[in-house]
């Protein structure tokens, strides 16, 4: 194998930035929604400024929470809808 470094998607940190303000919580409030005890404030923080990436399980967990298939969220060339899926659902019950 290679010591080349993986390439890092360049939009993750914006997307889930954007998944948790429409979610309406603070990092703190992510970190339940998330259900993941191991995460620390300064963990969401590091992923929202691109300092660090989340584990596979944590961006299943975000990309379920927003209701969008996780490819969404890797995929720099994809967008994420307008209205994220699982929150308009909220947002009629």
């Amino acid at each position: 194998m290679g010591r080349n470094r993986r390439k890092k998607p360049a939009r993750l940190a914006e997307k889930l930035i954007r998944i948790r303000t429409e979610i309406g919580v603070s990092q703190t409030g992510m970190i339940r929604q998330l259900g993941v005890d191991e995460l620390s404030q300064s963990h969401i923080s590091a992923f929202e400024l691109g300092a660090r990436e989340p584990s596979l399980i944590v961006l299943l967990t975000y990309a379920r929470l927003a209701g969008v298939a996780m490819e969404l969220l890797v995929d720099d060339g994809l967008d994420l809808p307008k209205r994220l899926p699982r929150l308009s659902k909220r947002v009629r019950n």
